[in-house]
């Protein structure tokens, strides 16, 4: 016969490993400005989340700028980092498919991934422009991570950026208006090169805008054939300027995939697997090793 404290203790370690079999929570966001972001002043309205029927969150009216940071275990780091941009025509932003699902992946095979909540300019009736608030928003989130680079164990000199979409048009503005950082500044981020190592652009729009010069950093493109016009033809011809320019870069045009296609579970066509050529091309380029 068990006693009451036998059987008591006995529960408890029961418990003690159920718990530990719970699934990890989903990392929390880090504010770009705890103290508010500037452009955002008496701009206190809760953050919108609509749900789509196949599981979907899209995020509105945000107005606190964030990252969520996805770190690989320790044993699988590599010490890359990847600043993940959701698109979602500057009015919403599809934070799973194109956000979370994405940077998660990345963690797992090693490489660190921060998801961008960013300002959005086209809402209805936002003061907010892109050049200006959620550019800024996207430099903050590089140079953020650069400064937490040494607790997180990323080297600085391999941190990228990934958009879909409209955050591939902040990815090409992050790439072409960068700053290296004022070591004299008062805020300490402001120290910090605002500056990608490496570009993805995912189905990005505008993708006319990108006009490389010799000292772009090199470059990932996807696409899917039947996507619109603009995209599809449109990223052919900037992969052809990256070439042009002598910088390195690759190009997969998929069949089938349309816009929009991310990373999303029960996925089985060849689109889905781009990802996977992404980190092939990581690998490829040295940003996955130590330099």
């Amino acid at each position: 016969m068990i006693s009451r404290t036998r059987l008591g203790a006995l529960i408890l370690l029961g418990l003690s490993v159920s718990l530990c079999r719970l699934p990890a929570a989903e990392p929390a966001e880090i504010l770009l400005w705890p103290q508010g972001a500037p452009g955002s002043e008496g701009k206190t309205g809760p953050e919108k989340v609509r749900v789509t029927d196949a599981g979907d969150h899209v995020v509105s009216s945000v107005h606190q700028p964030s990252i969520t940071p996805y770190l690989p275990a320790a044993a699988r780091a590599n010490g890359c980092a990847v600043l993940v941009i959701p698109g979602g025509g500057h009015s919403a932003l599809w934070m799973d498919h194109e956000g979370y699902n994405a940077a998660r992946l990345l963690s797992e095979h090693g490489t660190a991934a921060f998801v961008l909540k960013y300002r959005l300019a086209r809402e209805t009736n936002s003061t907010y422009q892109i050049a200006t608030h959620a550019l800024a928003d996207t430099q903050r989130a590089l140079r953020l991570v650069r400064s937490r680079a040494a607790e997180w164990h990323l080297d600085p000199n391999r941190l990228g950026a990934m958009g879909f979409s409209a955050g591939g048009e902040l990815v090409w503005l992050a790439s072409s208006r960068f700053e290296l950082g004022r070591p004299d500044a008062s805020d300490p981020l402001d120290r910090q090169s605002s500056r990608p190592a490496f570009l993805g652009f995912i189905y990005p729009g505008r993708s006319g805008d990108i006009q490389p010069g010799t000292n772009s950093p090199p470059a990932f493109l996807a696409c899917a054939y039947n996507d619109r016009t603009d995209i599809a033809e449109g990223l052919a011809e900037a992969y052809l300027r990256f070439k042009r320019a002598g910088v390195p870069a690759e190009l997969h045009v998929y069949g089938s995939g349309g816009h929009g296609f991310g990373v999303r579970a029960g996925n089985t066509k060849p689109v889905a697997q781009w990802l996977t050529r992404y980190e092939e091309w990581l690998a490829d380029g040295g940003f996955l090793t130590a330099r």
